[in-house]
């Protein structure tokens, strides 16, 4: 799984997808994250089919994840909705295939069956797993409680995490839990919907580093061996972007953006999500 990938969270419309995909391929970008809810996936599906033969690659060179809506939680739903992912992407298989929330759309957060239908639908990702269709198989959002539930009862354990991480929310318990039970860490939001690019700690750290606010925020990420899948419809941006390998961040500052904790989400927070 390469560590940076492209996000294509409200990237809509089957030019601008083709665009910003040709655009990724050209920088090196070799994984691209989808999900159901983003309304994109036959659109990044079309891309990729015509683009990869230009740039000389196959299906194989890329790694592609989507993820499994919340309205389609339980086990003959998510089934449902894995095919179509499928259908929709024709990819064939997918690398990695994510449950997007712990809830269930249309159901309070506090809902009780919000525990069992995520059980059902964990077992429907591991039948799919087992038919060959999901290389890996993991989870979206989920708190430290969801994971340990998770963990006590699945036959396949989940490969990912992705969370909403980066300085003012670095999930340092969340962080440690999948080291020491092998779950790789994925961030998105990692520029914090961009209110974090124009932080005086963040700038200081640029200007040290001569890079941009964006390259420090995703270098801080990968730092620590967290994935990235920043999303641009900027070429410049695409490319400056990938431009995080052969330089790293001194201690001096780690330290300066590890004081900027706050747990501050700019997302959502599924920690009421029974």
């Amino acid at each position: 799984m390469p560590r940076l990938g492209m996000g294509t969270f409200r990237l809509q419309g089957a030019e601008l997808v083709f665009q910003c995909v040709e655009a990724a391929l050209a920088h090196g970008y070799r994984s691209f994250d989808t999900a159901a809810v983003y309304g994109n996936e036959a659109a990044i599906g079309q891309a990729l089919g015509a683009l990869l033969p230009l740039h000389g690659l196959a299906r194989s060179d890329v790694f592609l994840t989507t993820k499994l809506g919340p309205r389609d939680q339980g086990k003959a739903e998510a089934e449902a909705a894995c095919l179509r992912s499928l259908e929709q992407l024709a990819c064939g298989y997918l690398d990695l295939y994510l449950i997007h929330w712990p809830g269930t759309q249309g159901k309070p957060q506090g809902d009780k069956g919000n525990r069992e239908r995520r059980w059902e639908s964990w077992r429907a990702l591991e039948q799919m797993h087992h038919a060959g269709h999901l290389r890996a198989i993991g989870v979206s959002n989920y708190t430290l409680g969801h994971l340990q539930e998770l963990l006590a009862h699945c036959r396949v354990p989940p490969a990912v995490l992705q969370v909403e991480f980066h300085p003012e929310l670095p999930q340092r318990e969340l962080w440690d839990f999948c080291q020491q039970h092998g779950i790789h860490l994925q961030a998105y939001a990692s520029l914090g919907c961009g209110q974090l690019l124009g932080r005086a700690e963040v700038g200081r750290v640029a200007e040290r580093q001569g890079r941009t606010p964006a390259q420090v925020l995703l270098r801080w990420a990968l730092h620590q061996g967290v994935g990235v899948i920043p999303k641009s419809v900027s070429p410049t941006r695409l490319a400056e972007n990938a431009q995080l390998w052969g330089w790293d961040l001194s201690p001096e500052d780690m330290a300066e953006l590890g004081a900027m904790d706050c747990s501050r989400h700019y997302c959502w927070d599924p920690s009421g999500v029974t």
